[in-house]
């Protein structure tokens, strides 16, 4: 499946001085990388399926061996062109502040998405690659890279006109003067992206390339230019039988100085795979959840090395016609040795799953094998525990199933029907059908249809069902897409689809649907889609949060609830509490809304109802709310007459540094001053106020009000103003005026 989509890497010029001192060797690096993916081009261009999926791929590779920790990670998926000018404006703080603690700083931008010949494309908006150019070339780093997988954007490869040389990367212990640019295609060619491997060509080949696979010297570390070829080479290699024809990746370097820029550090890796020198052919490498991880054309005669996360993976082999599969655990610390003998033929046809798993833009296994056929499968299994039921004493080895029925406990290898048990059903296979039982249900590895107990449901593997239980729902590697518990629903790693519990919803990495509980809804990573229950937390959001208590990170869409709370709050926050420390395109509604890059101000002012105010607003830099509070007067009483509470929402218009003006409407309780809060009587007003900025916490206000005074039991309003005339009716109106102190 083809889509426009284009790389280009460009290596900017390097601040550093040409000839290296003994301080610059000696610095410690600091790489930061700013990730951006977005599928919509606007109108008239076909949605993406894989942009985002791509910038989290390559964030993840970054953070597990490029050196990019999380802190210096920042990631924007699906904004406009305001979010990538606020996304660049904060990365560049980020450098600078990396900067100053004297390190060396290399700084990274991805992007993927649309683009054409005059800039990338960002839903209705185009990022100039003039503009680009201009904003690379001010990141206060030593090293620039920008990598731009996004079609057409060879012409700005093509704008410089620069000369193809020898290897230009850099090491800590080199400087460089000049730059790089990196295309995936020539100028009038498109690239593509493939429902087979979940993401474009160029990206996978690069991300595959990075983790080991274009190690072409065998030390242990991956350099920008060995991930380069690698990925040209792959990228021509599987796009030139596609429809949309053969990309032809090129580059423009005008770069001075030597040394290589390693990328990828393979030898501290938590877990490595080595592929044997006895293994060839062209190599597919899924993760338990069938994500397609690394892709590459093994030769044999040498050992490749992968850095892989700990876990189980399944190795599908292409090799002289024949397809081979091989499956293995990979260690936590350790190597784990992938021989030729590992391998085992199957007769299943190679085909891709178009769409993917829901989790990350990933594609589904490779492989279709052959339905449960043969001597280890049977239809029916019955029993009461395991070694004591048939499918135990008619046949050797694990056996598969499509009925099962236990009083105890069932165990089979693999179900594609119905398992019904008291106690619990165990299944280490995929589970393509229903399994029931009051204790728990357990599957191994995927679940196709539904798990059902009274006890707990567990699966290791991604949930595309339901797991429904009265105790607890448990996916470890997510893939998640139904669970509903009474107890609690966890999902471990990141997940898809929904989740709804009594008790708490948890996913420990990035979750995409609807997540609803009674208690706690929990997002470690990011979230997409919605959170409803009694507290809602999401670590970054793109969506709705509708809960009592609703707490974010960065939020983009919407809070809703009785207090919200948000690091950063792009939208609308809608409470009776709002805070928020960094509103920058948001709108807080609500009784008291505090931002700490908003406004905070107290007044202090005299009107014609009252001798004495104090009201405090508080909100982002142009809504507020203000609380009211005030004592007056009337002609003819020696003390104060009477007092008066209010509530009110407004609008804050800056003019220029010093002049401003508010707009407001407040409606306040008045109340006679000997009788406490036994009244009848309410205050709205309309008020205009200017003010003047002496210093910066003092400034002097006035303004006109527009005044209406009523009752709530038809008896006359009577007269709290020295400007309004006294009425025997239950309405009055006058003009009227205030002027105080702001601090």
């Amino acid at each position: 499946m083809a889509r426009s989509f284009l790389f280009l890497s460009l290596l900017l010029p390097v601040l550093a001085s040409a000839a290296p001192s003994t301080a610059d060797a000696s610095a410690p690096v600091r790489r930061l990388a700013l990730l951006v993916g977005v599928n919509d081009g606007g109108p008239g261009r076909a949605k993406l399926r894989y942009a985002v999926t791509d910038a989290r791929s390559f964030a993840q590779v970054l953070g597990e061996l490029g050196g990019v920790q999380p802190q210096d990670q920042l990631m924007m998926l699906e904004g406009d062109r305001a979010a990538l000018e606020a996304a660049l404006t904060r990365f560049k703080a980020m450098i600078s502040a990396a900067k100053g603690t004297g390190a060396r700083t290399e700084a990274l931008i991805y992007y993927s998405g649309h683009s054409d010949e005059e800039g990338l494309l960002l839903h209705q908006d185009r990022y100039g690659y003039r503009e680009l150019r201009k904003t690379l070339e001010q990141l206060p780093a030593d090293v620039r890279i920008a990598i731009l997988d996004s079609c057409a954007s060879g012409t700005l490869a093509r704008q410089k006109g620069g000369v193809r040389r020898p290897a230009f990367l850099v090491d800590t212990s080199t400087a460089v003067r000049g730059h790089a640019i990196l295309t995936s295609s020539s100028e009038d060619e498109v690239s593509q992206e493939s429902d087979r491997i979940g993401g474009s060509f160029f990206t996978h080949n690069l991300v595959s390339g990075l983790r080991g696979a274009a190690d072409a010297t065998g030390d242990g570390k991956v350099t920008l230019h060995e991930a380069y070829q690698f990925a040209f080479h792959e990228t021509l290699a599987r796009t030139e039988r596609t429809r949309a024809g053969a990309q032809h990746p090129a580059y423009d370097i005008e770069l001075a100085g030597t040394g290589e820029l390693v990328m990828t550090d393979l030898r501290g890796t938590s877990a490595v795979l080595v592929v044997g020198d006895d293994v060839d052919g062209r190599l597919y490498v899924r993760d338990e959840p069938g994500r397609l991880v690394v892709e590459l054309n093994k030769l044999s005669g040498r050992a490749t090395e992968l850095a892989l996360q700990p876990g189980r993976y399944t190795v599908m082999r292409e090799s002289r016609g024949a397809s081979s599969r091989a499956e293995l655990v990979v260690g936590e610390g350790g190597r784990t040795l992938l021989a030729d003998r590992a391998f085992v033929g199957v007769t299943g046809e190679l085909t891709a799953m178009r769409g993917g798993a829901p989790v990350a833009g990933g594609v589904g296994p490779a492989f279709v094998e052959p339905g449960p056929t043969g001597p280890n499968h049977r239809f029916l299994n019955l029993g009461l525990f395991p070694k004591l039921q048939t499918n135990d004493w008619l046949s050797r080895g694990d056996v598969s199933n499509n009925l099962s029925v236990s009083l105890g406990v069932g165990s089979m290898a693999r179900l594609e029907g119905a398992a019904l048990a008291l106690g619990a059903n165990l299944t280490p296979g995929p589970v393509r059908g229903v399994q029931m039982s009051i204790g728990g249900n357990v599957a191994g590895s995927a679940v196709g249809g539904a798990q059902l107990a009274v006890g707990g449901n567990w699966a290791s593997g991604p949930v595309e069902g339901v797991q429904a239980a009265v105790g607890l729902n448990v996916a470890r590697q997510g893939g998640l897409m139904g669970q509903l518990a009474v107890g609690a629903n966890v999902s471990n790693t990141s997940a898809a689809g929904t989740q709804m519990a009594v008790g708490s919803s948890w996913v420990e990495g990035d979750f995409d649907g609807y997540q609803a509980s009674v208690g706690l809804s929990m997002v470690r990573g990011h979230l997409s889609g919605m959170q409803m229950g009694g507290v809602s937390y999401a670590a970054s959001a793109t969506g709705a949060q509708l809960s009592l208590v609703n707490v974010g990170g960065d939020v983009t869409g919407m809070q809703l609830g009785i207090i919200n709370v948000a690091g950063k709050m792009n939208g609308l926050q809608l409470g009776i509490v709002n805070v928020a420390n960094d509103l920058e395109s948001g709108v807080p509604v609500g009784l008291l809304s505090i931002v700490r890059n908003g406004q905070f101000h107290v007044e202090v002012f005299g009107s014609d109802v009252n001798f004495s105010n104090l009201s405090l607003k508080v909100g982002s830099q142009h809504l507020y709310t203000t609380l009211v509070a005030g004592v007056g007067s009337l002609p003819g009483s020696r003390g104060p007459s009477h007092w008066t509470l209010g509530l009110g929402i407004g609008g804050h218009v800056p003019v220029t540094d010093r002049f401003f003006f508010d707009v407001d409407a407040v409606s306040s309780n008045v109340f006679l001053w000997d009788q406490g809060f036994d009244d009848n009587r309410m205050l709205h007003q309309a008020r205009l106020q200017f003010g003047f900025q002496l210093a910066s916490r003092l400034a002097i206000v006035a303004g006109p009000t527009f005044n209406l005074l009523h009752t709530t039991d038809s008896e006359p309003a009577g007269k709290v103003s020295r400007f309004a005339a006294s009425t025997q009716k239950e309405f009055s109106f006058w003009p009227g005026v205030q002027a105080g102190l702001r601090i």
